[in-house]
């Protein structure tokens, strides 16, 4: 496999990165992104040798823009560092892009029960994802928490979401510049014990980055 950086965008995940990072299959060179953490998540990051940048300015589209500047190959991966997701499932996603059969791979969220995934924030993601698909026909089926891209042509992109609409605004314009998409189920999992989804851990979460994500489509 090409060598790919993985960025994990990270804000009070120590208890996560102490699982997941040791394993991340060798061939990732591993971006911890801390958005302000006030937890041990950038000392258990450097300690399992994954590269710490910190930035300052809150939310996920800051961290993971961050993280994208900070990466040195061609290949980028982005993955929630909560522990939801099994990295070896990111391995097909990295050989679609490598190999020129897709501009950007993303990940379809599959849950292991109906508990990982609650149905406000189910229910959120459906109805973006079916404006989306309806209005400019996104080849996508999820709001991409998972993906793999490359770098130059991210960058070109010029997404400038700052907070959680930025994954929406990335599909948004991915689709209409033309870009092949591939699609992989992934497995969704429970988050690590001792962390709190800033998204779908409550209604009010949800309903906050549904508003980001609104702002982006209007």
């Amino acid at each position: 496999m090409a060598r790919c950086d993985l960025v994990l965008p990270c804000k009070d995940e120590g208890p996560a990165l102490a699982a997941l990072l040791p394993r991340i299959p060798a061939d990732f060179d591993v971006i911890v992104v801390d958005n302000n953490s006030v937890d041990d998540t950038a000392a258990v990051a450097a300690r399992l040798g994954a590269r710490v940048v910190r930035e300052t300015v809150p939310g996920y589209g800051a961290a993971v823009h961050a993280g994208l500047m900070a990466a040195t190959h061609d290949l980028v991966a982005f993955m929630d560092g909560d522990g939801s997701f099994d990295p070896d499932e990111l391995l097909p996603l990295v050989d679609d892009v490598a190999s020129g059969r897709a501009d950007v791979a993303v990940g379809r969220r599959r849950p292991v029960s109906a508990r990982v995934w609650p149905w406000h924030a189910r229910l959120g993601n459906a109805l973006i994802v079916a404006w989306l698909r309806r209005r400019i026909r996104m080849d996508a089926h999820d709001i991409a928490p998972m993906r793999v891209a490359r770098r130059a042509a991210l960058i070109e992109l010029d997404v400038r979401d700052r907070r959680f609409g930025y994954p929406v605004e990335l599909l948004q314009k991915l689709t209409v510049a033309g870009w092949r998409v591939a699609e992989h189920d992934v497995t969704y999992h429970p988050r690590a014990e001792g962390t709190r989804s800033k998204v779908s851990g409550s209604v009010s979460g949800t309903i906050r980055t549904a508003q980001d994500f609104w702002k982006v489509l209007s």
